[in-house]
């Protein structure tokens, strides 16, 4: 019998894909399904941004680039980010990676190991936990409670850090929960960090565009007193539509990038090269689409948060950012789980149980906004419906 090593019987999965591919089978036997499961813009990539990946590949770019990127790719990242944080970053500092979660694999896998100790967000992002407990580290739940607005607190964050603690990270506006942490308290947590200089933050900023009600994203660039130690995670898939093309970037301090230029090179090589062009016609070209999407996201997301609070048992939490609604259905009567497998196949609504998203995830559902209005109406119809039986 093969034997493999011992973090495969550890590595999680992403439930939305699973979700995805249970609604497309039930969507191919003639079933009517509505998904707002995947964290997808139904937005298609704006055409500008297609025509420069044509042009790239027409004059010929099908070749390797550089581990890290092309460098015309990473300075313009760097104009993104002085417009967008007010921070300059060097190009020499920059990575260009095939999608966000190449930099959660990177920054995990550099840190953890067989007693180390990893905070993340908790519900977050299934994959950091994935990843923690696939390299042997031991993963930290950081609580975001519904009750301090989904955003997390400092004071709890800092008080779970001991000797043990390699890496801490963060994730504003948040996944799957729509939360945004002021300023102030990541103001707070930052200063609590200069007690434990052994920590190393990484900071998923990945929908930083999407911000609502007056909200702003604060990168965590904006504190020169843990640059050293701070990994930020960006990239193209949510910003600009594109998914499906596998762009992101990193920014790395000095004393890490080359430990993952080293994983570049032995893992993913490079980005595509075409890809990586269609990315800075993204950055350096009109924002107009972007800025459409986000107002049809803030729309979208009145009517969902309207409509779930309409109905029996279901409260929602006013999201202030991305573009996913976290609703608390406690009072449903319904484990979370449960509830979402049976609105997919008796409903015809593709939703992902809080649970896969964290051990504090019992008790609530995550929708997806990032559908059409009528679509988010006939829902709502739906979920009524179902739980009026």
């Amino acid at each position: 019998m093969l034997r493999t090593i011992s973090g495969f019987d550890r590595i999680g999965e992403e439930n939305a894909f699973a979700v995805l591919a249970r609604a497309t089978a039930l969507a191919a036997q003639g079933k009517d399904i509505i998904n707002l499961g995947i964290g997808q813009p139904d937005f298609k990539t704006p055409g500008h941004i297609v025509e420069a990946a044509i042009k790239a590949l027409k004059d010929g770019h099908h070749g390797y680039t550089p581990a890290t990127g092309l460098l015309a790719a990473r300075e313009a990242v760097a104009r993104r980010t002085l417009t967008t944080t007010g921070v300059e970053v060097s190009p020499e500092n920059i990575m260009i990676v095939p999608g966000g979660k190449v930099t959660m694999f990177a920054a995990i896998v550099i840190f953890g190991e067989p007693g180390a100790e990893i905070l993340y967000p908790d519900p977050g992002f299934p994959i950091y936990r994935s990843m923690i407990e696939f390299t042997g580290a031991t993963p930290i739940p950081v609580p975001i409670r519904e009750e301090n607005g989904f955003a997390f607190s400092a004071e709890e964050t800092l008080s779970l850090i001991t000797p043990k603690t390699r890496l801490l990270i963060l994730n504003s506006p948040a996944n799957p929960t729509g939360g945004v942490t002021p300023k102030a308290e990541i103001e707070k947590l930052v200063k609590g960090l200069a007690a434990h200089p052994h920590v190393a933050i990484m900071s998923d900023e990945i929908y930083d565009v999407m911000t609502y009600d007056g909200e702003e994203h604060y990168s965590l660039l904006s504190f020169p007193e843990i640059r050293d130690r701070l990994i930020v995670l960006n990239g193209w898939s949510k910003t600009w539509a594109m998914t499906g093309w596998r762009m992101g970037w990193s920014i790395w301090p000095d004393s890490l990038y080359d430990k993952v230029r080293k994983l570049a090179v032995n893992c993913w090589s490079c980005v595509n090269a075409p890809s990586q062009y269609a990315g800075i016609a993204a950055i350096d070209g009109p924002q107009d689409e972007v800025e459409k999407m986000c107002r049809a996201f803030d729309s979208r997301r009145k009517i969902v948060v309207d409509g779930l609070n309409s109905l029996p048992g279901i409260s929602c939490a006013t999201p202030k950012g991305a573009f996913y609604a976290f609703p608390n259905i406690k009072a449903t009567g319904w484990p979370a789980k449960q509830l979402a497998t049976a609105l997919l196949e008796e409903a015809g609504v593709a939703l992902i149980g809080g649970p896969d998203f964290g051990i504090l995830g019992e008790g609530y559902i995550r929708l997806s906004y990032a559908n059409s209005e009528e679509n988010i109406v006939r829902a709502i119809e739906r979920i009524e419906k179902f739980l009026a039986k």
